[in-house]
């Protein structure tokens, strides 16, 4: 990101606060109110788009032509439902970092958020590894662990429904110490008013029909091998001979199983992107949707 990115992101924000056109604030009660919100909020992300067009290193890579007409409609016609946003990409694309910044930037802003992995949805295989010894050679006898099969859809299908119409829930939590133990509805996931949900899974099935904003993070490969190299050696203990077999497995998955999904995604995001800019972009974002003349 260049100094010309900063400077331009902070004078937009300090613009829009000090802005003398600002309009009343709609009443989202009423109809009426909430189709002036969508009218101005597509004006608006329209001046995000072009902005960040002309960035030295943009984080739009592509957003959907109908998207933005298609979220002001739901936002119109479903008020009370919670904001659903699905974010996949394949491994070591930068999707949980992106999620943490998303998560950081809105609690800045006292908005409550929910963060859903769908990685604690894996099948329990703990039996499966007694059986083979270990998780690598389990998936060297053939064991597809990105598999739609691996995944436990219908409960993560049940979970979403739940959140998205104001439903606390109890979420699964898969064990991440070799032992492919899934401990059934273990961890506490609030249904707040912004749901981020993370993970390959979030796409698969039916599950993807829940999503009002469906993201998919995309990076250069090489930068993608040095990360998922990097945290094989670092977080789970892997020798490099594992890795990198684990790496080419990671590759065919993903192939398989996640970029399909890339021609439905609303919004491709960069996932190589700078965070200080991303985060700078998404406080644009929050000020031009909640700067009203009350």
């Amino acid at each position: 990101m260049t100094e010309d990115d900063k400077t331009g992101i902070s004078h937009l924000i300090e613009k829009e606060l000090n802005s003398a056109d600002k309009i009343l604030k709609p009443d989202f009660n009423q109809k009426t109110g909430r189709e002036l919100l969508a009218f101005y909020l597509q004006s608006k992300f329209k001046q995000v788009l072009a902005y960040d067009n002309k960035a030295a290193e943009p984080i739009f890579v592509e957003v959907r032509y109908d998207f933005i007409q298609k979220f002001s409609r739901r936002l119109i016609q479903n008020p009370e439902k919670r904001i659903m946003i699905g974010i996949t990409g394949e491994s070591a694309s930068g999707k949980s970092t992106i999620c943490k910044e998303i998560q950081n930037v809105i609690k800045r802003f006292n908005m409550p958020v929910t963060i859903l992995t769908t990685d604690n949805y894996f099948n329990d295989i703990s039996e499966l590894i007694k059986k083979f010894g270990t998780f690598d050679n389990l998936r060297d006898n053939g064991y597809d662990v990105d598999s739609p099969n691996s995944f436990q859809l219908d409960i993560l299908k049940e979970d979403l429904d739940k959140i998205s119409h104001g439903e606390d829930v109890y979420s699964p939590e898969y064990l991440l110490n070799g032992t492919g133990v899934s401990v059934p509805k273990s961890k506490f996931v609030p249904s707040n008013k912004i749901v981020v949900v993370e993970g390959m899974a979030s796409m698969l099935g039916e599950n993807k029909d829940i999503f009002d904003i469906k993201v998919y993070v995309e990076t250069d490969l090489e930068l993608r091998k040095e990360r998922f190299l990097t945290r094989a050696y670092t977080e789970r203990n892997q020798d490099l001979e594992n890795a990198k077999k684990h790496w080419e497995y990671i590759l065919g998955a993903g192939e398989k199983y996640v970029k399909p999904f890339r021609s439905e995604a609303d919004i491709i995001i960069n996932g190589d992107t700078n965070l200080t800019y991303f985060s700078q972009i998404l406080e644009y974002i929050h000020t031009i949707t909640n700067n009203f003349e009350v």
